[in-house]
């Protein structure tokens, strides 16, 4: 139940628009998707979600298997009808979570042995066990799992990661074979550090098992940005050009402009709930710090051009006044509205894409960034 179509390309880079077939629905790339960690993206419900334009949401392995646990989430019959999400759904295997999260983590051949960071009990990830999960949150898209590594890594480390990332993908898959019905895609994630060998190495292995879709973990893990985007322009290229392209963890508005052009088809990122939490809103003229005290009696919405629920209703005065007062609607409102604007940046990406004008977009999103009065 699982495809995916190039409908067309940018003729001056490697941007290109697709349209990706799940058994829960259609995505229409390039696509961002919110992150739903828990089962739910933060302060908003499924239909506010729809509303903004979100085609298909992230949940994530390893919290969801710790709390509620897949008892639960399997008298629901998966994710869907858990938090009554009717769209696509990829799951991360939790593999980076465990290496962030988790309490006196190990990793071997068999897996990431690991303490909760909610209550301490021990537990073992491996590659079955992450599909496992994974199949029954009933995820459209399902993820590999891999190993992270903290940046910087010296080079036996990055090469040693990539190796049992790829002895680790064929186990996926092999399980994956052995539970899935066919409406559950299975994706492989290239890794290699910042070494461009040892990324060309992972993503021959990687492309050599085969996949539904390919991902390139391992990057915006603190990096120069010109580095992600180096290591990026010197990998999307060696990934299967039939299959989705997804850059995993980015990014910043630019760093989706910018990965787009060179091919890349899906992203996810907290930035959007997270900085919205923190009373920072995303416009086209750049980042927009509700808390600024020039706002107190700003009549403006946050972005004039925004046609969102929260700019169409609500001032820049009455945020701040929200979020100075610690009120809970300022989270909603703030979210509401930085999740709108990624949908819609890379809805218009899409719409340029497909228009064969790619590079004016590009040079247009710059220039309001340039000229921005906040």
């Amino acid at each position: 139940m699982f495809d995916f179509n190039v409908k067309s390309r940018c003729q001056e880079t490697r941007a290109r628009t697709g349209v990706i077939e799940t058994a829960h629905g259609t995505v229409r790339t390039p696509v961002f998707m919110p992150v739903g960690t828990l089962g739910t993206v933060k302060a908003l419900s499924p239909e506010e979600l729809v509303q903004c334009g979100a085609q298909i949401i992230l949940g994530n392995t390893y919290h969801l298997y710790l709390r509620p646990g897949c008892e639960v989430i399997e008298r629901f019959s998966g994710l869907h009808r858990f938090m009554n999400w009717d769209g696509p759904i990829l799951t991360d295997s939790g593999g980076f979570q465990v290496f962030s999260l988790a309490q006196l983590s190990k990793v071997s051949e068999e897996g990431v042995a690991f303490q909760s960071h909610i209550d301490g009990s021990s537990h073992l990830l491996g590659p079955e066990k992450a599909v496992a999960i994974q199949v029954c949150l009933d995820a459209d898209i399902v993820m590999c799992l891999d190993q992270c590594i903290a940046y910087p890594a010296e080079r036996e480390t990055a090469r040693e990661a990539l190796e049992l990332t790829a002895r680790w993908a064929v186990r996926c898959k092999k399980e994956w074979q052995l539970r899935t019905d066919g409406h559950q895609a299975l994706f492989g994630i290239v890794q290699g550090g910042m070494y461009r060998e040892l990324r060309a190495r992972s993503a021959e292995l990687t492309a050599e098992i085969g996949f539904d879709g390919y991902a390139v973990g391992g990057l915006s893990v603190g990096e120069p940005k010109d580095q992600m985007l180096e290591i990026a322009d010197q990998t999307l290229p060696l990934l299967p050009v039939s299959q989705p392209k997804y850059v995993m963890g980015v990014g910043t508005p630019e760093d989706l402009v910018e990965l787009v052009a060179l091919g890349a088809d899906m992203f996810d990122c907290v930035l959007p709930t997270r900085n919205a939490r923190n009373g920072q809103m995303f416009t086209g003229g750049g980042t927009l710090n509700i808390t600024n005290a020039r706002y107190r009696t700003d009549t403006e919405p946050p972005d004039p051009s925004c046609t969102c629920y929260t700019c169409r209703h609500y001032s820049r005065a009455y945020l701040r006044h929200l979020y100075m007062s610690r009120e809970l609607l300022a989270y909603r409102l703030n979210t509401i509205h930085n999740i709108h604007y990624f949908l819609r940046l890379v809805r218009d990406m899409r719409v340029a894409i497909a228009e064969q004008r790619f590079t004016d977009f590009r040079k247009e999103f710059y220039r309001r960034r340039a000229g921005r009065k906040l």
